[in-house]
């Protein structure tokens, strides 16, 4: 394995001196010994490839499979995995054995580099975002997808792809994507919006029963409950500001119709668009105006 151009490798007994002993002296290099059946060591290692990541080059960090590679356990006098040893100038400074929560991983990188600022994480975030709002979802995909095999929980880049899975019709994909966002992240304002746009879609309806709908509505404009209908039925068809005027249209006529159905209805359009939408931006504008005159 190599990530990060080169800040994360695989070593082995053979490599050692030039991967950990000879790198060291230009900068600090972490080695993290570990095995394929130690749970606490698939905990720890991308904690400790995020941190490394983050320090955007100050450090490295080169990661050793005791079961492979024996002898680097034994010159080291490893007894128990993860075993994690900081090395500069040649020479062992640092370490620790066993799982750390982030923040003392966190503490134990900056001890050697300094403090963490933004980094590769967020350059590569900010690259995606890019790709997405260019309609190149596939490298926008790509992305997301390397951040989160280095920072499984990262928030950003499983909505990322869950909106890329829902905006390509794999609402299925997109809610499993959801499933990984840590519990407490769970309230975040973008996963709430994936979670609204994943129920809309749920929603959707043929287009011979939407224009049946729109056809009731036609023959009685005070049939509300066909119209509410209509207007979740637009919203899934991607319809955004036909859907908003037909709710609007309720408020106008009966604001307290069947428990502020429409209005509640209408927030949830709103999540579901985001923010920054320009039929969320209309529609809360309008909205207002209704509340409010």
């Amino acid at each position: 394995m190599s990530s990060g151009d080169g800040l994360i490798k695989d070593g082995t007994d053979a490599s050692f001196v030039e991967d950990v002993i000879n790198a060291s002296r230009e900068v600090p290099v972490i080695i993290d010994l570990w095995a394929p059946w130690c749970g606490p060591c698939k905990t720890l290692g991308p904690i400790i490839e995020k941190a490394v990541l983050a320090a955007r080059g100050a450090v490295k960090l080169v990661k050793v499979n005791v079961d492979e590679n024996p002898q680097l356990s034994r010159q080291l006098r490893v007894q128990s995995i993860p075993a994690v040893y900081a090395f500069k100038d040649g020479q062992p400074i640092d370490g620790f054995v066993g799982a750390l929560p982030e923040s003392q991983v966190k503490a134990f990188v900056e001890g050697l580099t300094g403090d963490l600022g933004p980094g590769p994480i967020e350059e590569l975030l900010a690259e995606a975002q890019a790709a997405r709002e260019a309609g190149d979802l596939g490298t926008a995909a790509g992305i997301y997808v390397e951040i989160a095999k280095v920072d499984p929980g990262n928030v950003t880049a499983l909505v990322g792809l869950a909106q890329i899975y829902l905006d390509s019709g794999e609402p299925e994909r997109a809610a499993d994507m959801l499933k990984l966002v840590p519990p407490d992240k769970a309230s975040d304002p973008a996963v709430r919006a994936v979670e609204a746009a994943l129920k809309l879609t749920a929603q959707a309806k043929p287009a011979d029963e939407t224009a049946a709908l729109e056809a009731k509505v036609a023959a009685n404009g005070a049939d509300h409950q066909a119209r509410f209908d209509l207007a979740v039925a637009l919203a899934a068809a991607g319809r955004r500001e036909d859907a908003i005027d037909h709710l609007l249209e309720i408020i106008r006529k009966n604001r307290a119709w069947n428990d502020d159905a429409a209005r509640k209805q209408l927030l949830t359009f709103f999540e579901a668009f985001g923010p920054k939408d320009d039929a969320t931006m209309s529609g809360r504008r309008r909205l207002s105006a209704l509340l409010f005159a």
